[in-house]
């Protein structure tokens, strides 16, 4: 087994780990300033031009058709490249990589018409506007999407669309001109069959951003999040993704990148909590001797180290089997890995933040934020419960008994 990096991904990591020490992390500080105060980093255009001009742009797209921009990396080459972007929370927009517009992307190139990627694909391929995604409600266990209790009504050549979506990623970003609604077309129709998705403008007459959220304290500067009312909203028929009963093959689509990417970011995010942690405890003095000489916090570290790799490997396996057998032949390696990333973050987060002390929990470092995004990513995109019963249901049942087993001892009869 080759553990290697192709050369092909070697060369776009080296590529693109340049550009990140050089015009990304520089930056850093004051995308921070400019955050605190909840405005938008004036240089974000700017950067985006650079990354274009330098081929670093749309890498998450391995799908591309001729004349889009892209890299066209395979799943598995861009995995190293997310882990870069990782280590900071907006470096992704730099490269037109965040999330929810590139699994919207991924959604738009393969469930859309011609005409719905000229309007719609296309401006967010060239970072000219943004998305968002609804699917999750405030009142349902949207992790079952059978739940789902909002409604879209066909009315002539219409759907009218009434209900309520929360924590709606992107939503609240002052540049998103639509997003892709999720809701029940036909409540007498197979579980699987009964709803659909359609591409809603933000401006439509009805759709209300009814509050701005923050998820444990945390604001999401790159993607606010949002809650939406649909009051009477009335969409054209042509705007359907997909066939109407559709809706789970969309979402489907567009969830198995979604996960594998943030679990992607999240290993990058781990390794600059590790390094952390090694400068802090080398600095850091209690009781005559640096924090780093005590035997627990090298325990922590080591243990971090750990479970870092035994991730990434996870995670590596998981892009290679999407690149070779697609969405649905990769469903249990993404299952596995997202439950397996987020609660690894948790841990190495909450280790991090006991190295610094009070520290970890202030806005100086992304320790809190890394220990919110972890138990965040337990919950959306499909709870930990999810996941787990799906893992279950694909193990499979060896052909012995236990009393025939020939791994036991006989019994004497």
């Amino acid at each position: 087994m080759n553990f290697d990096l192709s050369e092909r991904s070697e060369a776009w990591r080296v590529k693109l780990q340049a550009f990140f020490d050089g015009e990304v992390l520089p930056r850093h500080r004051a995308w921070l300033d400019h955050a605190a105060k909840g405005e938008a980093a004036p240089f974000m255009e700017d950067l985006q031009r650079k990354a274009r001009a330098a081929g670093l742009w749309n890498l998450g797209l391995p799908e591309l058709a001729e004349g889009e921009p892209g890299t066209r990396l395979s799943n598995l080459e861009y995995a190293p490249l997310a882990e870069i972007m990782g280590r900071l929370f907006w470096a992704p927009e730099a490269f037109n990589c965040q999330a929810p517009d590139v699994p919207n992307m991924i959604a738009l190139q393969n469930c859309s018409t011609p005409e719905q990627k000229a309007r719609w694909l296309h401006p967010l391929l060239e970072a000219k506007t943004r998305s968002a995604f609804g699917m999750t409600e405030p009142d349902v266990a949207s992790s079952d999407a059978t739940n789902i209790a909002t409604r879209m009504v066909r009315d002539g050549d219409d759907y009218v669309i009434n209900g309520r979506k929360w924590f709606i990623t992107g939503a609240a970003h002052p540049k998103c001109s639509f997003l892709i609604v999720m809701g029940v077309t036909d409540s007498g129709a197979d579980r699987t069959s009964r709803h659909s998705c359609i591409i809603v403008p933000m401006a439509t007459p009805g759709v209300r951003l009814v509050r701005r959220l923050r998820w444990m304290g945390c604001e999401d500067h790159v993607a606010p999040i949002g809650e939406l009312s649909f009051d009477n909203v009335r969409v054209p028929r042509e705007n359907l993704l997909g066939a109407e009963g559709e809706g789970f093959k969309v979402a489907q689509v567009r969830l198995g990148p979604a996960r594998i990417h943030h679990c992607m970011r999240s290993i990058g995010l781990c390794e600059l909590l590790i390094e952390l942690m090694m400068v802090r405890s080398s600095e850091r003095t209690a009781f005559g001797r640096t924090v780093m000489q005590y035997d627990t916090v090298q325990r922590w570290i080591a243990e971090s180290r750990v479970e870092l790799e035994q991730a990434r490997l996870l995670t590596y396996r998981c892009a290679w089997m999407l690149d070779r057998a697609g969405h649905h032949g990769a469903w249990r390696d993404v299952s596995l890995i997202k439950v397996a990333v987020p609660a690894m973050l948790q841990r190495i987060a909450d280790r991090a933040m006991q190295v610094f002390g009070a520290m970890g929990g202030s806005d100086d470092t992304p320790i809190h934020q890394a220990l919110a995004w972890g138990r965040l990513l337990r919950i959306g995109d499909g709870p930990d419960e999810v996941h787990l019963r799906q893992i279950f249901r694909m193990e499979s049942m060896p052909s012995w008994s236990i009393a025939g087993s020939p791994y036991l001892s006989a019994h004497p009869s």
